[in-house]
């Protein structure tokens, strides 16, 4: 299952590599941020409540606009 997520205020190559890093290190998870789309696709590998991946991103100091599952080949 894939999920993207929509990430407030990230800049520059650090914050998308501070966020991809949190994500990633959650069971279960392989992220890819992209820092010009302002987002996170997630792949899921075992079942990660949202919630979880909220957080991640929360602590790691930014703000989820958004968190939806990707339906389709694009989105």
């Amino acid at each position: 299952m894939k999920k993207i997520i929509e990430i407030s205020g990230m800049s520059c190559g650090h914050c998308q590599a501070r966020v991809e890093k949190a994500l990633n290190a959650i069971d279960g998870v392989e992220a890819k941020v992209e820092l010009n789309k302002n987002r996170a696709i997630v792949t899921l590998k075992k079942e990660v409540n949202d919630q979880t991946l909220k957080e991640a991103v929360v602590e790691a100091g930014y703000e989820v606009v958004s968190l939806t599952e990707k339906k389709g080949l694009f989105s």
